[in-house]
């Protein structure tokens, strides 16, 4: 089975609580923790991530910054207000889907 299709799916929650714990950061940034924290069991190519960051910029969920970093100009992005609720409820959603296929997974015995 290609993991990635699984992975497709928890994206959003996962960028928007790296975004939540650092305040902002760009989008190679993310690449790297997300493969940080996972042990390399998780990258996330460009394909998935810019439009996901450009949807969720246009949703109002995210804010986008340019930076000048010495010759280059750097996009950082940081979750808006609205974007700290949706945070909130897309972590308890994710936990929910986890919890429910704990439920198949790992079913308990009566």
């Amino acid at each position: 089975m290609n993991k990635s299709i699984l992975y497709k799916g928890c994206l959003e929650p996962i960028i928007m609580k790296l975004l939540h714990e650092n305040k902002r950061m760009y989008g190679y940034e993310i690449t790297q923790r997300v493969k940080e924290l996972t042990k390399g069991e998780l990258n996330i190519t460009e394909g998935a991530l810019y439009p996901l960051l450009h949807r969720l910029e246009a949703e109002g969920i995210l804010q986008a910054e340019m930076e000048n970093i010495g010759n280059r100009v750097r996009k950082y992005y940081s979750l808006t207000k609205d974007g700290k609720k949706q945070k909130t409820a897309a972590m308890s959603e994710l936990q929910n889907f986890v919890n429910t296929l704990q439920l198949v997974l790992n079913p308990k015995l009566a």
